[in-house]
């Protein structure tokens, strides 16, 4: 037995299965990785391995389904195979977004799940070189209780000690989150064009420094034992692969990270995210790099961690950057108050090689954890799906108790708040702007199709409401367990949605990330796909803002779903929020109408504005809402709106 199974035979006696079962994988993937390394690899090597081949790392599952998606584009520096998309803005800028889920860590501890779920994806942008301006999050739960309240306690603790906006999202109650609730959370991020970065290591023998927080045994096992696994009885034994956060480290690391990028230090930046280190080495000795590792470099917090610890620890706010000029990132570093070391260096091997007191305690070709991942084309089986159950009361409710709890001003470039539709923050110099929005399906939505469809229109819908063009998209794929016909039915019919209706309005998908096995005790979430948007707003200054007393109130209707084709559907749907978009600068207030009807909308505009809503008066006619896609408030009804009454 090798000296790294030796270190490693403390792992075999905590379990009662095949150690490769214990760690996710099955006797083919097993078999699979022996014929690869033309050997049995060692305890260390089947962690790093176990990790990598994932769900949540290696989307062996989803990878082939993703292909449909469109992520191409004019504007499109960056698509999807990063850490995050990367759009032109012009005039030398760019913007670094990403939606990220955290719903199994949230499931089984809600504030440090929700918490981290920010932190990570945070940092995701962060590695592209950008600083983020913006946070969003996508909350499902079966009801407004402890568990909710923890969640947002965690994003808002996180998202205000780290001092970035969290402007918008939304928060949907549905029975059938019972035990596996959803927690997504988006960030977005400005760059100059020139500065952007990537993971994958550059030229052989620079150094490999890792900085930020030290190193622990909380979250390993996180992305295999607890993400790409369905959750049971046994949930609250997963408890410590739940990552415990630090935002007051986390602020550092992002104060840290720019100034690196700024002063050109660095040549690359990497998350520790899930799997960690094997992770984010893996993906920086990807095509044809290696890396060498020093594992007794790192800094720990706790002294008696195994080396296959180390290396699969997923403990937050760290980072990894190659470099030349160790020196001066050190020098940042302590400015910062950061945990620093030089843990490796770049290779021409290939190789991911890791050391632990001066002996190879692990040896794989860094190509067999990333581009031999196994990719499973799963079996399907159509279902019958019944219509969208009307939305329950908690969902009609304002939001208002809910994203008050949350700092929308810090960074002073909000120029509209959450609340309604898309959020607007400002680009300087000048007046343009971003807006930004993200949405899932109508609650009760069980058609995996329209699920896709809508959480694109409706997300476009919010960004067009505040005069945006919507420009890219970033989208998180919650379902169930795929090995299961019928939901890997709905996980490609969701994604066909998705591609269909990005290509009719015409913007790429440049990022995301795929959640599976989000099922309890055998029972599957509903397919929930969730989809951020960017858009590009002309002038801030004309952005809608509220309606006033004497303001005409109009309807935008499209035709009945179940007169249309697919096809024709969306190409009619596209085409309303383009008018919408245009129309919206010389408006007072446009809001899109989803759950709860044309009731609901005038309801929210009234207390946006904050206007008594029994001051507005209706036409009789307006009581035929069923095909109201927008209401629009303004001095002028558009040609193509009807008018229902007046403010």
């Amino acid at each position: 037995m090798s000296a790294g199974a030796t270190r490693l035979g403390s792992l075999t006696r905590v379990v009662e299965q095949p150690l490769h079962h214990a760690l996710g994988l099955t006797d083919g993937e097993l078999d699979r990785i022996c014929d690869l390394l033309e050997r049995e690899p060692n305890h260390f090597e089947l962690a790093v391995f176990s990790l990598l081949w994932s769900e949540h790392c290696g989307y062996k599952h989803s990878a082939l389904l993703l292909k449909r998606l469109p992520s191409s584009g004019e504007r499109v520096l960056q698509g999807p195979g990063e850490n995050a998309g990367v759009l032109d803005l012009g005039d030398g800028q760019a913007v670094a977004f990403k939606v990220e889920s955290h719903n199994h860590p949230s499931a089984v501890e809600p504030f440090q799940g929700a918490a981290t779920g920010v932190g990570g994806i945070l940092r995701d942008v962060i590695a592209m070189g950008a600083r983020p301006i913006a946070l969003l999050d996508g909350l499902r739960f079966a009801e407004p209780g402890w568990m909710f309240e923890r969640a947002v306690e965690g994003i808002g603790h996180y998202g205000n000690c780290v001092g970035v906006p969290t402007v918008g999202g939304e928060a949907v109650f549905d029975e059938a989150y019972a035990g596996n609730c959803l927690v997504n959370a988006m960030c977005v991020g400005l760059l100059p064009v020139q500065r952007m970065l990537r993971a994958g290591a550059t030229e052989p023998g620079r150094s490999i420094l890792l900085y930020g927080a030290t190193t622990g045994r909380d979250g390993i096992g996180g992305a295999s034992v607890l993400a790409s696994q369905e959750l049971g009885e046994e949930g609250s034994d997963k408890r410590p692969t739940v990552q415990i956060g630090d935002p007051f480290t986390g602020k550092k690391l992002i104060e840290a990270s720019q100034e690196l990028v700024e002063l050109g230090l660095v040549d690359s930046l990497q998350d520790c995210g899930a799997a960690g280190l094997a992770s984010s080495l893996a993906e920086m000795a990807r095509d044809g790099a290696g890396v060498d590792v020093e594992l007794d470099r790192v800094p720990l917090r706790e002294d008696d961690l195994e080396p296959w610890e180390i290396m699969i620890s997923e403990s937050q706010e760290r980072m990894v950057c190659v470099t030349d000029r160790v020196d001066e990132v050190a020098a940042v570093c302590r400015k910062w108050d950061l945990h620093h070391a030089v843990i490796g260096e770049v290779t021409g091997t290939g190789e991911l090689r890791a050391f632990h007191d001066g002996e190879l305690v692990g040896d794989i070709p860094a190509r067999l954890l990333t581009d031999e991942c196994p990719r499973y084309a799963m079996p399907t089986l159509p279902k019958e799906t019944e219509p969208a159950a009307p939305a329950a009361e908690p969902n009609l409710r304002s939001r208002r108790w809910i994203y008050e709890r949350y700092d929308q001003l810090v960074g002073s470039r909000t120029v509209r708040r959450p609340g309604l539709d898309a959020a607007v923050l400002q680009l300087r110099p000048g007046f343009r702007g971003l807006a930004v929005s993200l949405d899932g399906p109508p609650v009760g939505e069980r058609d995996p199709f329209r699920a896709g469809a809508l959480a694109v229109l409706d997300a476009a819908r919010n960004v067009a409401c505040v005069g945006g063009q919507p420009i890219g998209l970033t989208d998180c794929l919650n379902f169930g367990n795929p090995e299961k016909p019928e939901i890997a039915w709905e996980l490609v019919q969701a994604i066909e949605g998705i591609a269909q209706a990005a290509e009719v309005l015409g913007i790429p998908v440049v990022s995301g990330n795929v959640s599976l096995y989000n099922d309890t005790d055998g029972r599957s979430i509903p397919p929930t796909p969730v989809v951020g948007c960017v858009g590009l707003v002309p002038d801030v200054r004309r952005v809608p803002q509220r309606w006033r007393p004497g303001d005409k109130v109009s309807v935008v209707r499209g035709a009945s779903n179940n007169l249309l084709l697919a096809a024709e559907w969306l190409a009619a749907e596209a085409e309303l929020i383009e008018l919408v978009r245009r129309a919206a600068p010389g408006l007072s207030l446009v809001h899109d109408v989803s759950d709860g009807g044309l009731e609901v909308a005038l309801r929210e505009m009234a207390e946006w504005s904050g206007t008594a809503s029994n001051k507005l008066l209706l036409a009789e006619n307006a009581a035929d809402h069923d095909t109201v896609r927008f209401v629009l408030a303004g001095p002028e009804v558009p040609e193509f709106a009807e008018e229902v009454g007046t403010v």
